[in-house]
């Protein structure tokens, strides 16, 4: 069954609620907090990578392909990941992303019709 891009929004916003309860439990430094944000981060590059590129580009102040990418590295270079990466992603590029997501989801609420 295929999911639409609102589901996969709603996907993005569930992901970055887990990301804020895991690090709220402890820091990046604790393997475990780690390894659930970055599986969270996955999540939210494999959503990104299933939405329509029309849909992303509404929000086209987020580097979409840069979380795609992200994602890509995190699944496949994971022994290579630097946790001030992983930190800096969560601090400083999450919330945007996620008021970016909400306008999304407003938007498609606003007119149902895409």
């Amino acid at each position: 069954m295929s999911r639409h891009d609102d589901q996969r929004l709603l996907d993005i916003l569930a992901a970055a609620e887990a990301i804020a309860s895991h690090t709220r439990r402890g820091g990046l430094e604790d393997g475990l907090v780690f390894d659930a944000v970055r599986v969270r981060l996955i999540e939210i590059g494999d959503a990104v990578k299933a939405i329509d590129p029309a849909v992303l580009a509404h929000e086209s102040t987020i580097p979409w392909v840069d979380v795609a990418g992200m994602r890509d590295h995190l699944a496949h270079r994971y022994f290579d990941t630097a946790h001030s990466i992983v930190q800096a992603t969560v601090t400083d590029d999450l919330p945007p992303l996620v008021a970016a997501v909400r306008r999304l989801l407003d938007q498609m609420c606003a007119d149902p019709s895409g």
